[in-house]
Protein backbone atom coordinates (compact mmCIF):
# COMPACT_ATOMS: atom_id res chain seq x y z
CA UNK A 1 0.00 0.00 0.00
CA UNK A 2 1.43 3.42 -0.88
CA UNK A 3 1.91 5.95 1.88
CA UNK A 4 1.34 9.68 2.09
CA UNK A 5 2.65 11.70 5.03
CA UNK A 6 3.51 15.15 6.35
CA UNK A 7 6.95 16.31 7.44
CA UNK A 8 8.65 19.42 8.81
CA UNK A 9 11.58 20.63 6.73
CA UNK A 10 13.99 23.53 7.30
CA UNK A 11 12.97 26.84 8.89
CA UNK A 12 9.31 27.03 7.95
CA UNK A 13 6.42 24.87 9.04
CA UNK A 14 5.45 22.74 6.16
CA UNK A 15 3.10 19.91 5.77
CA UNK A 16 4.39 17.37 3.49
CA UNK A 17 2.89 14.16 2.41
CA UNK A 18 4.36 11.00 1.17
CA UNK A 19 2.85 8.75 -1.41
CA UNK A 20 4.52 5.44 -1.40
CA UNK A 21 4.53 2.53 -3.79
CA UNK A 22 6.23 -0.69 -2.87
CA UNK A 23 9.50 -1.66 -4.54
CA UNK A 24 11.45 -4.89 -4.24
CA UNK A 25 14.88 -4.59 -2.69
CA UNK A 26 17.69 -7.14 -2.65
CA UNK A 27 16.62 -8.88 0.55
CA UNK A 28 13.14 -9.43 -0.86
CA UNK A 29 11.46 -6.86 1.37
CA UNK A 30 9.19 -4.22 -0.08
CA UNK A 31 10.18 -0.56 0.09
CA UNK A 32 7.71 2.28 -0.11
CA UNK A 33 8.42 5.29 -2.30
CA UNK A 34 7.82 8.57 -0.50
CA UNK A 35 6.39 11.87 -1.73
CA UNK A 36 6.41 15.05 0.35
CA UNK A 37 3.61 17.56 0.03
CA UNK A 38 4.84 21.07 0.77
CA UNK A 39 3.13 24.44 0.94
CA UNK A 40 2.33 27.50 2.99
CA UNK A 41 -0.28 27.60 5.75
CA UNK A 42 -3.72 27.26 4.08
CA UNK A 43 -2.23 26.33 0.70
CA UNK A 44 -4.56 23.31 0.50
CA UNK A 45 -2.38 20.50 1.82
CA UNK A 46 -5.09 18.82 3.89
CA UNK A 47 -7.53 18.93 0.97
CA UNK A 48 -4.92 17.33 -1.28
CA UNK A 49 -4.19 14.61 1.26
CA UNK A 50 -7.86 13.85 1.73
CA UNK A 51 -8.43 13.67 -2.02
CA UNK A 52 -5.71 11.10 -2.62
CA UNK A 53 -6.55 9.13 0.53
CA UNK A 54 -10.12 8.68 -0.73
CA UNK A 55 -9.26 7.96 -4.35
CA UNK A 56 -6.04 5.94 -4.08
CA UNK A 57 -4.58 3.02 -2.17
CA UNK A 58 -2.15 5.10 -0.13
CA UNK A 59 -1.11 5.59 3.45
CA UNK A 60 -1.49 9.21 4.62
CA UNK A 61 0.73 10.63 7.35
CA UNK A 62 -0.34 14.07 8.55
CA UNK A 63 0.76 16.69 11.05
CA UNK A 64 -1.00 16.16 14.42
CA UNK A 65 -2.70 19.57 14.42
CA UNK A 66 -5.43 18.46 16.83
CA UNK A 67 -2.79 17.30 19.30
CA UNK A 68 -0.91 20.60 18.95
CA UNK A 69 -4.13 22.38 19.94
CA UNK A 70 -4.50 20.37 23.14
CA UNK A 71 -1.44 18.97 24.92
CA UNK A 72 -2.64 18.16 28.44
CA UNK A 73 -4.88 21.22 28.37
CA UNK A 74 -2.30 23.53 26.76
CA UNK A 75 -2.48 24.90 23.22
CA UNK A 76 1.09 25.18 21.90
CA UNK A 77 -0.14 25.97 18.38
CA UNK A 78 -2.04 29.00 19.64
CA UNK A 79 0.88 30.07 21.82
CA UNK A 80 3.26 29.81 18.86
CA UNK A 81 1.14 32.10 16.70
CA UNK A 82 0.65 34.60 19.55
CA UNK A 83 4.33 34.79 20.48
CA UNK A 84 6.53 32.99 17.92
CA UNK A 85 9.78 34.24 19.43
CA UNK A 86 8.92 32.54 22.73
CA UNK A 87 7.20 29.38 21.48
CA UNK A 88 8.72 28.78 18.03
CA UNK A 89 11.16 26.19 19.34
CA UNK A 90 8.35 24.15 20.91
CA UNK A 91 6.95 23.34 17.46
CA UNK A 92 10.30 23.90 15.72
CA UNK A 93 8.76 26.60 13.57
CA UNK A 94 8.10 30.33 13.41
CA UNK A 95 10.40 33.05 14.65
CA UNK A 96 12.78 32.08 17.44
CA UNK A 97 15.82 33.43 19.28
CA UNK A 98 19.06 33.22 17.30
CA UNK A 99 20.58 30.68 19.69
CA UNK A 100 17.59 28.34 19.31
CA UNK A 101 17.80 28.58 15.54
CA UNK A 102 21.53 27.88 15.67
CA UNK A 103 20.98 24.71 17.73
CA UNK A 104 18.23 23.45 15.40
CA UNK A 105 20.36 24.24 12.35
CA UNK A 106 23.24 22.20 13.74
CA UNK A 107 20.96 19.22 14.29
CA UNK A 108 19.38 19.66 10.86
CA UNK A 109 22.77 19.68 9.12
CA UNK A 110 23.87 16.59 11.06
CA UNK A 111 20.67 14.70 10.20
CA UNK A 112 20.82 15.38 6.45
CA UNK A 113 24.50 14.38 6.37
CA UNK A 114 24.22 11.22 8.46
CA UNK A 115 20.68 9.85 8.14
CA UNK A 116 19.04 8.70 4.93
CA UNK A 117 15.70 10.48 4.59
CA UNK A 118 13.88 8.79 1.71
CA UNK A 119 11.94 10.97 -0.68
CA UNK A 120 11.14 10.30 -4.33
CA UNK A 121 9.17 13.44 -5.20
CA UNK A 122 8.26 16.80 -3.65
CA UNK A 123 4.86 18.20 -4.58
CA UNK A 124 4.80 21.95 -3.95
CA UNK A 125 1.39 23.63 -3.72
CA UNK A 126 2.46 27.09 -4.86
CA UNK A 127 0.03 29.61 -3.42
CA UNK A 128 0.21 33.39 -3.11
CA UNK A 129 0.37 34.73 0.46
CA UNK A 130 -2.78 36.78 -0.17
CA UNK A 131 -4.74 33.66 -1.14
CA UNK A 132 -3.53 31.87 2.00
CA UNK A 133 -4.52 34.87 4.11
CA UNK A 134 -8.05 34.89 2.67
CA UNK A 135 -8.40 31.15 3.26
CA UNK A 136 -7.27 31.53 6.87
CA UNK A 137 -10.00 34.08 7.47
CA UNK A 138 -12.58 31.75 5.90
CA UNK A 139 -11.72 28.63 7.93
CA UNK A 140 -11.76 30.57 11.22
CA UNK A 141 -9.38 28.52 13.38
CA UNK A 142 -9.10 30.46 16.62
CA UNK A 143 -5.31 30.07 16.76
CA UNK A 144 -4.86 31.46 13.22
CA UNK A 145 -6.76 34.71 13.75
CA UNK A 146 -3.55 36.42 14.87
CA UNK A 147 -1.50 35.43 11.81
CA UNK A 148 -0.59 38.55 9.79
CA UNK A 149 -0.13 38.60 6.02
CA UNK A 150 3.56 39.39 6.57
CA UNK A 151 4.07 36.04 8.30
CA UNK A 152 2.60 34.18 5.31
CA UNK A 153 4.78 36.24 2.98
CA UNK A 154 7.91 35.24 4.90
CA UNK A 155 6.98 31.53 4.72
CA UNK A 156 6.22 31.88 1.00
CA UNK A 157 9.64 33.42 0.38
CA UNK A 158 11.34 30.58 2.26
CA UNK A 159 9.56 28.00 0.12
CA UNK A 160 10.39 29.84 -3.09
CA UNK A 161 14.06 30.15 -2.10
CA UNK A 162 14.20 26.45 -1.24
CA UNK A 163 12.14 24.70 -3.93
CA UNK A 164 12.15 27.16 -6.86
CA UNK A 165 15.37 29.21 -6.67
CA UNK A 166 17.49 26.62 -4.79
CA UNK A 167 19.03 29.33 -2.61
CA UNK A 168 18.77 27.72 0.81
CA UNK A 169 18.76 24.01 1.60
CA UNK A 170 19.51 21.24 -0.83
CA UNK A 171 16.41 19.94 -2.63
CA UNK A 172 16.51 16.15 -2.07
CA UNK A 173 14.17 15.11 -4.91
CA UNK A 174 12.51 16.33 -8.11
CA UNK A 175 9.87 19.01 -7.51
CA UNK A 176 6.39 19.00 -9.05
CA UNK A 177 4.88 22.49 -8.77
CA UNK A 178 1.09 22.70 -8.71
CA UNK A 179 -0.37 26.24 -8.84
CA UNK A 180 -2.81 26.30 -5.92
CA UNK A 181 -4.54 29.69 -5.96
CA UNK A 182 -7.65 28.16 -7.53
CA UNK A 183 -11.01 27.21 -6.06
CA UNK A 184 -11.76 23.71 -4.82
CA UNK A 185 -13.24 22.42 -8.07
CA UNK A 186 -10.22 23.53 -10.12
CA UNK A 187 -7.79 22.15 -7.52
CA UNK A 188 -9.43 18.71 -7.53
CA UNK A 189 -9.15 18.75 -11.32
CA UNK A 190 -5.46 19.58 -11.07
CA UNK A 191 -4.87 16.76 -8.59
CA UNK A 192 -6.49 14.35 -11.01
CA UNK A 193 -4.45 15.71 -13.92
CA UNK A 194 -1.25 15.11 -11.93
CA UNK A 195 -2.30 11.77 -10.44
CA UNK A 196 0.04 9.65 -12.54
CA UNK A 197 3.03 11.93 -11.97
CA UNK A 198 2.44 11.81 -8.22
CA UNK A 199 1.46 8.22 -7.61
CA UNK A 200 3.95 6.73 -10.04
CA UNK A 201 6.99 8.61 -8.72
CA UNK A 202 10.01 6.31 -9.11
CA UNK A 203 7.87 3.23 -9.65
Amino acid sequence: MPSLGKHLIGQSRSSSSSLSHRKLVRNGEEKKSVIWLEGNIASGKTTCLEYFSKTSDIEVLTEPVSKWRNVQGCNPLGLMYQDPSRWGLTLQTGKMPEVDFAVLSEWFEWIIKNIAIPVDLIVYLQTSPQTCYERLKQRCREEEKVIPLEYLESIHNLYEDWLIHHKSFEVPAPVLVIPADHDLKKMLHQYEENREKILMAHC
